[in-house]
């Protein structure tokens, strides 16, 4: 048997969808774990909607993947000779007719088929008609078998038969001479080589039709596997932002390239109850068997907590690299160097699960223009008692190292001498830090946020709590 060779063949007609993406992984993980070679080719036959912006897109999403194509790209408005070539040998075998129908005629046959309960299919009329001049326009039809049946084994569906008076013959050519879709992917995978086609199951009637074109050029018939559709893609978490469930939607929301590919591969993929792989296991262990049957559903929910899982294996300096361009998105300034921003996420790294998310958790560490919640100010700042407060700004002011084991002893100093617990002085100390009553351990808060930063922000707290408990809270 040769060696697996698969192909991912998009339409550049917009932004590599989820569901795209998965038959890309597909195809890259069979090739990847038999030894083989995965392929891309462009299918930008359609001229009207066919654009480079969208090819340098599907480019960038697959790379950004991870998903490396052993050849091409291969674009096939490249190849359209070697199309016209092969629509001339099933003319000439017989395989192939002119069909002289102009649309205005095809749309009142389907009109008629449709009134009469019929299958709107063609009627083949130009296939049984008199030669006609060639200067008049026409399209190419396939001549399709008209009985019998064309089976497809499927190796995830089993046998599929179709019976072949169901199945029309199809255009091949356009009156404008541009081949069809069907014929384009049949030349393709025969000259390239192709042994397995992995792709959604809304491809299986084309299958068939692809098996008669196989068998009519004398082509070998490459394996076939048919993937269920996802499911619940429309109702996900980025729709009404992003409009499309594009690949492209989940980088700038901050999901990791590893988690969406471990995700993905799990929507109609299973190994026993393992949940969370790396590329060399996902390599290692991939086969079309485990492919499931039934429908894979998209959670939302599911995929941050497989991104939570991932962004958790990063080291401090890997997530601190990948925050960086989250954060100059949103304007702001780094207050500090690599090593500062390191110990940042660390912070955050257990709470976040997104880089968008950790960006967000992240402001009070990187904008000193904070607002303080009313309730939270309320409740720890304005009833609050200044003096251990002031204590404690004095403490941290005369420390000799900024570390959080100084600042520990700065506090304990202050709670031993009033008899406090550590909510006393953290509280109040958090809302006038982040702003609100939830953060990291306040300790390492004080330690990252800085000497300077860290007192300019306890004395805006300390005249908020001397001006009283009628004092304006802050919007």
């Amino acid at each position: 048997m040769p060696t697996a060779r698969t192909r991912f063949a998009p339409s550049p007609t917009g932004h590599l969808h989820i569901g795209g993406a998965r038959t890309a992984l597909f195809n890259y993980l069979f090739a990847r774990n038999q030894g083989g070679a995965f392929l891309l080719r462009i299918e930008d036959t359609d001229r009207e909607r066919s654009t480079a912006e969208y090819i340098d897109g599907i480019l960038d999403a697959l790379q950004w993947l991870g998903l490396a194509w052993d050849e091409g790209p291969f674009y096939q408005s490249q190849r359209l000779e070697l199309y016209r070539e092969h629509v001339d040998r099933l003319l000439a075998s017989g395989h192939a007719y002119r069909c002289y129908c102009s649309p205005a005629e095809l749309e009142a046959k389907r009109q008629a088929a449709l009134a009469a309960g019929r299958k709107p299919t063609y009627d083949r009329t130009c296939r049984t008609a008199a030669t006609r001049s060639t200067n008049e326009p026409f399209a190419v039809r396939f001549a399709a078998p008209v009985s019998g049946k064309t089976i497809v084994p499927d190796l995830v569906k089993g046998t599929v038969a179709f019976e072949n008076e169901e199945l029309e013959d199809l255009v091949i050519a356009r009156s404008d001479g541009t081949p069809t879709f069907n014929l384009c992917n049949v030349v393709d995978d025969a000259l390239m080589q192709v042994t397995h086609i992995i792709r959604g199951e809304d491809h299986l009637t084309n299958s068939a039709k692809q098996i008669q074109l196989y068998r009519a050029f004398g082509y070998s018939t490459p394996a076939f596997t048919h993937v269920p559709l996802i499911h619940g893609l429309s109702g996900g978490r980025l729709s009404k932002r992003h409009g499309a469930t594009s690949v492209t939607a989940y980088r700038e929301a901050g999901y990791l390239p590893e988690a969406l590919v471990n995700y993905l591969v799990r929507l109609g993929w299973s190994y026993g109850d393992q949940e969370i792989f790396s590329r060399s296991e996902l390599i290692e262990k991939f086969s079309l068997d485990r492919l499931g049957t039934a429908a894979a559903v998209f959670n939302p929910e599911k995929l941050e907590w497989v991104n939570f899982q991932h962004l958790k294996k990063l080291t401090r300096a890997e997530l601190a690299a990948a925050v960086k361009p989250f954060i100059t998105a949103r304007g702001w300034s780094i207050p500090g160097d690599d090593a500062w921003l390191a110990r940042m996420v660390a912070t955050l790294q257990e709470r976040a699960k997104t880089f968008v998310e950790l960006v967000d958790l992240a402001r009070f560490y990187l904008s000193d223009d904070i607002t303080i919640d009313p309730q939270a100010a309320e409740k720890h700042l304005v009833k609050a008692d200044p003096g251990p407060l002031n204590e404690l700004r004095a403490g941290l002011a005369a420390l000799r190292d900024w570390t959080e084991v100084a600042i520990q002893g700065a506090f304990e100093a202050v709670l031993a001498r009033h008899q406090l617990k550590l909510g006393a002085l953290a509280q109040p100390l958090r809302v006038a830090l982040t702003g609100g009553t939830v953060s990291p351990g306040i300790f390492e808060v004080i330690e990252v946020i800085g000497r300077e930063r860290t007192l300019s922000r306890l004395d805006r707290a300390l005249a908020l709590i001397e001006r009283g408990p009628a004092a304006h809270v802050p919007d």
